[in-house]
């Protein structure tokens, strides 16, 4: 059924293409070439870009520009519609819920034959959600104790970590708006927290922000993750866990996201995970984000998404999660840690989720 709908989806756009095209008012078999359109491209202007909204304000309005070189007229494939333009400007609006990528096909025309060009562009769209709770980390001191409870200990979390998780100041505190994971050096080993919302703070599907930059040295590595509420009684990973972000140790200029679960049909683990470029994450605040539905699941690195999961109800990820963050020490994602480090951190600006 879905080849037959993606056959049926592929014939539509060659018969509007093709339609299109022959819309010239010469035979666009001449071998006049020299005089058909060149030099053609489209640009794009996203509507409220900045720095926090790279994909637009949510509106999804999108302003286009067509330059081309002795063209009379354009031919616009955007989102399987067919736009006819005597003008080089228009304006287009996308509706399609979150961020979604897309390829738009123009063609320029003259009386002697027309030119054409790709270009892909990737859309933000807001819908119509709330924000059901957050945590700014605008009370220094310790993390706000009806959010926020420990995992405390040394004994590798099951992943060879090298780390003593604490609840000690020295290694969590909140301060200036900021949550500091602090992982330190302390002569014998390394000391670090995780926190977690175990108990206190679950959400099922939605929309997850967290805004954050990652600690540099080699050797650390921070998480920004999930596990789902019945942990406790279930296990890992039939309880399911959504990695929004982990840092491989070695690797400072990407990130991961990653499922983890537990397959009903072969009685065994499995995983699925894609890394992405970040060049800048261990420099500066960037938004790792999670967009959860019940039917698909996307993990997003500021607002472009780069992993696509598809959910049903046979995996785990239909239930209550909760948050997990994190620095370890070396272990199976950590690697060997810096023989000069010190101390490193993760800074968080907030965490927060809209449904």
């Amino acid at each position: 059924m879905k080849n037959l709908k993606l056959l049926i989806r592929l014939l539509t756009v060659f018969t509007i293409l093709l339609w299109a095209f022959s819309c010239s008012s010469k035979d666009l078999n001449s071998d006049n070439t020299d005089s058909k359109p060149t030099n053609l491209s489209i640009s794009s202007l996203k509507v409220g870009v900045d720095n926090n909204n790279p994909n637009g304000d949510g509106s999804g309005i999108t302003n286009f520009t067509i330059t081309a070189t002795n063209a009379t007229s354009y031919n616009v494939l955007i989102n399987d519609e067919l736009l006819k333009l005597t003008n080089n400007t228009f304006s287009y609006t996308f509706t399609k819920g979150g961020t979604n990528e897309y390829s738009v096909i123009v063609s320029a025309y003259n009386e002697n034959g027309f030119t054409s060009a790709t270009y892909s562009l990737t859309i933000f769209v807001s819908v119509d959600i709330t924000l059901v709770w957050s945590d700014e980390f605008d009370i220094d001191g310790a993390p706000d104790p009806n959010n926020w409870t420990y995992d405390l200990g040394d004994h590798g979390w099951g992943n060879n970590e090298l780390q003593n998780y604490t609840n000690n100041s020295e290694n969590v505190i909140v301060k200036n708006g900021v949550l500091k994971i602090i992982a330190k050096a302390n002569g014998t080993g390394y000391t670090s927290a995780r926190i977690k919302s175990q108990g206190l703070q679950a959400f099922k599907y939605g929309k997850i922000e967290v805004r954050a930059k990652l600690p540099i040295t080699q050797g650390t590595w921070p998480a920004i993750w999930m596990l789902g509420s019945n942990f406790n009684s279930v296990g890992w990973p039939h309880c399911g866990e959504i990695d929004i972000m982990e840092q491989k140790g070695w690797e400072k200029n990407k990130v991961l996201g990653t499922f983890h679960w537990q397959d009903n049909v072969s009685d065994s683990y499995a995983g699925y995970g894609i890394e992405t470029e970040a060049s800048t994450s261990t420099s500066e605040f960037h938004l790792y984000s999670l967009d959860w539905r019940a039917d698909v699941i996307q993990v997003l690195y500021d607002d472009v998404p780069y992993v696509t999961f598809t959910n049903n109800n046979n995996l785990p990820f239909n239930s209550d999660f909760f948050f997990i963050l994190n620095i370890a020490m070396g272990g199976n994602l950590g690697g060997d840690v810096d023989t000069n480090f010190t101390q490193d951190s993760m800074e968080i600006d907030y965490v927060r989720v809209y449904q």
